[in-house]
């Protein structure tokens, strides 16, 4: 099998995580989630790291552990829902793989977010509060987000509610493709 790379990328709750896991499986490639390799390799919680460092601070150790990862070979990478904004993240994903930019409505993030305890961007907002936040992280986030190379309207094919409708169609579009990743 050729050298593949694949980069999910999208906002917090979009299924980044869910999807990878699904998608490489069905590719046989490793599932590598972003902020799960931060914490094992600072034995810390995301929100601890957060709290001690900052977002500045944080960003600094994801764009590192990005660029670490992204010399792996044929992996799917589920990115955090930042990743792609700071430094040249973006870049370095377009360059060494595929990007995947799994999209949502505000609404549907709102919804799939409310009452999640473990992001601490996001805790102790109110629904209404939420809503607001995400529309306006998502309005600057969209620029980057649209870097991908591919952009997935994950909300329209989750219509049916199964994951899987969008893994099958991921799964069988990079097959098609082949080693062009």
């Amino acid at each position: 099998m050729a050298n593949k790379r694949i980069f999910l990328i999208g906002y917090m709750g979009s299924g980044k995580t869910t999807v990878g896991k699904l998608l490489a499986s069905n590719l046989n490639l490793e599932f590598i989630d972003l902020d799960g390799f931060i914490e094992g390799r600072y034995r810390k919680k995301i929100a601890q790291i957060f709290e001690e460092k900052g977002e500045s601070g944080f960003r600094l150790i994801e764009h590192n552990a990005l660029k670490e990862v992204s010399s792996l070979e044929n992996i799917i990478l589920a990115t955090g829902g930042g990743t792609p904004c700071f430094y040249n993240n973006l870049e370095i994903m377009n360059k060494s793989g595929l990007t995947i930019y799994l999209k949502f409505s505000t609404e549907e993030l709102s919804n799939r977010l409310f009452r999640c305890t473990h992001r601490p961007l996001i805790q102790n907002k109110s629904l209404a509060e939420l809503k607001i936040f995400i529309a306006q992280n998502i309005q600057q986030r969209t620029s980057f987000y649209e870097g991908a190379q591919e952009i997935l309207d994950a909300e329209e094919m989750l219509a049916d509610s199964k994951v899987s409708t969008i893994v099958s169609g991921l799964t069988q579009s990079l097959q098609e493709k082949g080693g062009q990743l």
